[in-house]
């Protein structure tokens, strides 16, 4: 007998997602998901390579020259919601009264320390003018009414509505009096580093709400941008497809009803948007959060990076597609095995098992043609400062084989005492910082469909309509989305790493104006 009714059959056909695939999703809750198993921190020298002065000035140059003739594409995930950035503030309109509460009494409370900083650094934020020429003189009188409306007018639906954009289309710099949004600071990027035939090209994955936002921005922003930057644009947007989205259970596992009596899905994470990526028809895919923008007067430095980082990719892409080239080609000896091996170890942090020097001729060529024919990602990763998230690590599968990986704490067992000190071992921090070669040697574009272990997926815990059920997340985008790529770590300063999680960190030095 189905566990699907004749509503449930309909649902799946208009989401596009197979039965066969829900019923393996429902397997997966009751048999687990079998945490990582860490091997190590990579650090620098062991998974880590950090570059000397004239190795950055020799890639960046190297970029610069070989980049002109290839179609380059900044990806950017942007389909998050600003409504995380502004919690404190939410739960300030819910729980101050400003017609009877105290707001210094309210600010001193521990509790209430974001509100306190938000408070205290008002006027540096870049929507204050704005905000405060909208509000009415009424609500000067008192320091708790002037905050109350501030915020209210911010985040409300009656005032700017801040709290329902997507993050994209906020206000995080200014410019002489003039703000700018992340989107438009990303399109200031894709120019700089990220454009071939003087034209950028960018693609933002978006909520399908925020569509027509996003469209009226770019078509407000990008005649000046185009003219001060003489770079075309063209961007493209595209939704998380309804079809990753992956069925919540009970507790029990069995599937999870809403009062409706209706299946309850929920989004797949970013891993879901290894389809999009895949989409992109172009030679370098540069990746980087929506969040994660400097001012003008960091871009430089930023631009540089990135450069180098799509230099380091170059030239170990034209060595792996040389040696492709020569195993496609026949002629074969144990002397170019070995230079192949060699290669893969040093350059790409690939592994062989100790069996390996036994296998015939025949078997390490096919071996090596396999290493050779996936798509390379070189990551950024910056010093440990104690932000939370992921990190890059050295993991043994169920056979001992050991590969390179971006590992977040969700994938661990935290329980099991070794793991958790190796996990707190790690050096570095994932920024989200890739540049990522999609083609294989002969130009064709690899599906990255082939290229994810999906059993590196998450089950979290969550409740809806006050009942607790589990959810599963898709492997991540840049965790096992990517864990059969060919893998390079970069350590690249702090400094190229400045996400806004919350509105308070738009008061940080790097989003300030000079």
């Amino acid at each position: 007998m189905s566990i699907f009714n004749e509503d449930d059959k309909i649902l799946l056909r208009e989401k596009g997602i197979p039965t066969a695939k829900v019923l393996d999703q429902i397997q997966t809750f009751q048999e687990g998901i079998a945490p990582v198993r860490l091997s190590k921190a990579a650090v620098v020298g062991d998974g880590i390579l950090r570059f000397g002065e004239v190795e950055i000035e020799r890639l960046k140059d190297s970029y610069q020259k070989a980049g002109k003739g290839l179609q380059i594409t900044k990806f950017i995930p942007a389909s998050g919601a600003a409504s995380r950035m502004f919690k404190a503030l939410f739960a300030f309109l819910s729980d101050f009264d400003p017609t009877s509460d105290n707001l210094e009494e309210y600010l001193a409370q521990p509790a209430n320390e974001p509100v306190k900083v938000f408070y205290e650094g008002l006027d540096r934020f870049p929507f204050y003018e704005r905000i405060r020429n909208r509000i009415s003189t009424d609500s000067w009188h008192s320091e708790g009414r002037f905050l109350f409306a501030f915020v209210r007018e911010m985040l409300t639906e009656e005032g700017l509505n801040f709290g329902f954009y997507p993050k994209g289309l906020l206000p995080f710099h200014q410019y002489q009096g003039v703000s700018a949004t992340p989107f438009e600071e990303h399109l200031k990027e894709g120019a700089s580093y990220a454009s071939s035939g003087n034209t950028a090209r960018l693609h933002f994955t978006i909520s399908p709400q925020h569509h027509a936002l996003f469209e009226e921005a770019f078509q407000r922003v990008s005649p000046l941008l185009e003219q001060k930057t003489n770079c075309a644009f063209e961007v493209s947007f595209s939704y998380q497809k309804a079809a990753t989205d992956t069925l919540a259970v009970t507790p029990d596992n069995d599937p999870f009803r809403d009062q409706d009596g209706r299946l309850l899905f929920r989004p797949g994470g970013h891993g879901a948007l290894l389809e999009n990526l895949n989409e992109q028809d172009a030679d370098l895919l540069f990746i980087k959060n929506i969040d994660n923008v400097v001012p003008d007067r960091s871009l430089e430095e930023i631009s540089a990076w990135k450069e180098i980082l799509g230099g380091y990719l170059l030239e170990v892409q034209d060595q792996a597609f040389s040696f492709a080239r020569m195993l496609a080609g026949g002629k074969v000896d144990h002397d170019l095995l070995n230079r192949i091996m060699d290669f893969l170890q040093s350059k790409m942090n690939v592994r062989f098992p100790d069996s390996y020097a036994g296998y015939s001729l025949e078997e390490q060529i096919a071996i090596l043609k396999d290493k050779l024919a996936r798509p390379i990602r070189v990551c950024g990763m910056v010093r440990n400062e104690g932000e939370p998230g992921g990190g890059p690590f050295w993991i043994a599968d169920e056979h001992g084989n050991e590969s390179l990986q971006i590992v977040e704490s969700a994938q661990v067992d935290m329980e099991d005492e070794d793991q958790r000190q190796t996990f707190k071992e790690a050096t570095h921090f994932n920024p989200v910082d890739l540049v990522c070669g999609v083609r294989d040697p002969f130009g064709n574009k690899y599906n990255l469909m082939n290229f994810v272990d999906a059993r590196l997926g998450f089950i979290t815990e969550k409740t809806y309509e006050g009942r607790p059920l589990k959810a599963l997340e898709l492997p991540g985008l840049w965790n096992g989305g990517m864990a059969y790529w060919n893998t390079v770590f970069v350590e690249v300063p702090i400094s190229t790493f400045n996400p806004v999680k919350t509105v308070n960190d738009l008061l940080k030095s790097a989003h300030q104006p000079a």
